[in-house]
């Protein structure tokens, strides 16, 4: 239950007040295992959890009167290779903010950039829960996008990046984000897709 308490707050304060909570993140010594364990991992499979039971057992709207739902196997599938899309997206993202810091004015910092990239992940992660119902998934992008936000204000706190120079390191940083989650993407549907046979060429 303190777990759970911890997140949640984790999550309100860097949503709700991020200036305040990057430089608490900033002064934080956990190690990268802490990290993975106590936040980004539970928070990640609440999300796969939802993609499971949204595909499997609430369906996929095929029409207006109509819910398909993917064979449960097909289900754990999604589920599981979502789970995975996500830690190694934070990992390779991690690593871009990493390498691009002292093109930027920044210092390179391997643990402070895992927490540039999970904690910017944050809305993402949170906010997945909804594809529990598959029908929101548009809003699930839309709220993620406020990661941006806390990206631009978490590379200058932790990354030593000069302020000035936040933007164009955040909009480089992103634009390699796009690409690998397009890479990512496309992988996951060439893993998941192979148990689709069943499902109508148009939801999938």
């Amino acid at each position: 239950m303190a777990l759970v308490q911890r997140i949640q707050q984790r999550i309100l304060n860097i949503c709700l007040k991020p200036r305040q909570e990057w430089d608490v993140i900033a002064g934080e010594t956990s190690s990268t295992a802490d990290l993975l364990k106590n936040y980004a991992l539970p928070l990640v499979g609440i999300g796969a959890i939802a993609v499971f039971i949204g595909l499997s057992f609430v369906g996929i709207s095929a029409g207006p009167f109509a819910q398909y739902r993917v064979p449960v196997g097909t289900g754990l599938a999604a589920a599981v290779v979502e789970f995975g899309r996500q830690i190694a997206t934070a990992f390779i993202l991690s690593v871009i903010v990493n390498e691009l810091a002292p093109k930027f004015g920044g210092e390179k910092n391997s643990a402070q950039a895992l927490k540039v990239a999970v904690y910017s992940l944050t809305p993402a992660w949170a906010v997945a829960v909804l594809w529990i119902l598959p029908s929101l998934g548009a809003l699930v992008s839309i709220v993620s996008l406020y990661g941006i936000y806390l990206l631009y204000l978490g590379l200058p706190r932790l990354m030593k990046s000069p302020p000035e120079k936040s933007v164009n390191y955040t909009v480089v940083v992103v634009a390699c984000g796009i690409g690998v989650a397009i890479v990512t993407g496309l992988i996951s549907r060439a893993i998941v897709g192979a148990g689709l046979g069943a499902v109508p060429p148009s939801l999938r």
